[in-house]
């Protein structure tokens, strides 16, 4: 059975890594008063390490409205969800391995909810706020965006 909280997107009742939303959700994800700055959800695994600290250095170095979770429901701190896909303009995945977290219906969702979308090539192996890693998120981030 498929489920549209959306018009034209349906999202399948099964997926387990993505959270359903509730409309209240959905409808603070457009809320006019958060201002025209770009808003980048950062993703990795558990969203504790490596997708905050993306968030920190892509809101210090351009100002964006970020947020940071986990695409592995069982770990997040706080999981992807419909309402933050909906909140995004960009949605940036950490690594393969966090994209991967996802069902395949769950990377259709993302591919329809996201504006933009991108995988990086951050590895796991590095404390939150760690320099070298966000000299890392900075740079392939830059490159991947075209900054």
């Amino acid at each position: 059975m498929q489920v549209q909280v959306l018009p034209g997107v349906p999202l399948s009742e099964t997926q387990m890594n993505i959270q359903k939303s509730t409309r209240n959700q959905l409808a603070n994800a457009r809320n006019a008063f958060q201002g025209p700055t770009k808003k980048v959800l950062c993703v990795c695994s558990a969203g504790l390490l490596r997708s905050p600290t993306m968030a920190m250095v892509l809101n210090r170095e351009h100002g964006f409205n970020t947020r940071a979770v986990g695409s592995c429901a069982a770990f997040a701190l706080v999981p992807l969800s419909e309402a933050l896909l909906v909140w995004a303009d960009e949605v940036v995945f950490v690594d393969d391995a966090s994209w991967d977290e996802l069902s395949q219906d769950e990377k259709e969702t993302v591919k329809e909810l996201a504006n933009t979308m991108m995988v990086l090539n951050i590895p796991d192996n590095f404390d939150y706020g760690n320099e070298m890693l966000e000299k890392a998120c900075l740079r392939q981030y830059n490159e991947s965006a075209g900054l």
